[in-house]
């Protein structure tokens, strides 16, 4: 049994993400820490970012013929690393030099903690960092597209992006 992917993306999201790829070519995302940007997953063009060497890849989007990467610091992959991220999109106004923000949303992660059974199987798989990458290795799985319920929420999580309770 394999580990579960670190990061999804709600078929709004993908369908925009694709959009950004046609115009941009090879993008990436990295999970803002804070600050000016409020922790949001911000899309760059793939050769325009330098992902760290400590930097955590969460997962590879199954979006597009070479995926989507997803990075994250490696101090912030440790607050998150019991957290599954759902790429999402929502009406408003993108951080900083996000791609979607000419687009007048913004992409939004949402979260669901793993249970004990898929910590577990984490616990097992290597973190990929930056450094790692380089050197070519690369996840197993790859994060799918999800579909919202009716209430706007991802599996797990609340509308307002918030963790469900467990």
């Amino acid at each position: 049994m394999h580990a579960p992917a670190g990061v999804l993306i709600t078929a709004e999201a993908a369908a925009l993400l694709a959009r950004l790829q046609d115009r941009h070519g090879p993008v990436m995302f990295h999970q803002s820490g804070g600050c000016c940007d409020g922790s949001s997953p911000m899309c760059y063009p793939r050769a325009d970012f330098l992902v760290g060497d400590r930097d955590v890849l969460l997962g590879v989007l199954d979006i597009g013929e070479d995926g989507v990467p997803v990075w994250i610091s490696g101090p912030q992959y440790q607050a998150w690393k019991h957290t599954q991220l759902i790429i999402d999109v929502v009406p408003g106004r993108g951080g900083g030099f996000s791609l979607e923000a000419p687009e007048g949303v913004r992409f939004l992660s949402r979260g669901r903690v793993f249970s004990d059974a898929e910590t577990a199987l984490l616990q097992a798989a290597p973190v990929i960092t930056g450094a790692a990458y380089e050197r070519g290795e690369r996840p197993s799985t790859r994060g799918v597209v999800v579909e919202l319920d009716d209430n706007g929420a991802a599996p797990g999580t609340c509308a307002t992006g918030r963790l469900a309770p467990q």
